[in-house]
């Protein structure tokens, strides 16, 4: 059964929250996809990965359509960025940002993890209906929210 995890944000942007999340996910041999709505946003985490941090990088690619020469890159990559559906390194992780839509083969993920920005009315609203949706498909749904010191908490 897929299990989607509900990442809200406050006060903090996606590009200090994604890294980390994103290195969990390493560690535990998961091939991951991030999908996000606009190219714009998948070249600047393409950089953002490279650089978050002075002594490590994230191993990745992104996937642009039509694009033979990166797509061979892709498929070897752990994580690959992309802003359409599709699943170019067999993932078994996908990551929705940007009120990213659930891919149509979303029961083909382990796990799937929305985040989304809570200080967004529509990010708020896009949230919440794809939470009635994978309610409805059956998913295991978990809602995350940082506490006082900044530190993910599984919140009811």
């Amino acid at each position: 059964m897929t299990e989607v995890l509900f990442y809200h944000l406050q006060n903090m942007s996606l590009e200090s929250v994604l890294p980390p999340l994103l290195e969990k996910s390493l560690e535990r041999g998961w091939r991951v996809v991030v999908q996000s709505t606009s190219q714009e946003r998948a070249e600047a985490l393409d950089a953002h990965l490279w650089t978050y941090r002075d002594d490590s990088f994230l191993p990745h690619a992104t996937w642009r359509a039509g694009d033979a020469g990166r797509a061979g890159d892709a498929q070897d990559q752990p994580i690959v960025l992309v802003v359409e559906e599709g699943n170019p390194n067999r993932a078994n992780v996908r990551f929705l940002i940007d009120n990213a839509a659930l891919p149509a083969d979303s029961h083909a993920y382990e796990r799937m993890v929305l985040v989304f920005n809570g200080d967004d009315g529509d990010a708020l609203a896009a949230a919440r209906g794809a939470w009635t949706d994978c309610k409805a498909r059956g998913f295991e749904v978990t809602y995350w929210q940082t506490d006082e010191r900044g530190r993910w908490q599984r919140r009811e």
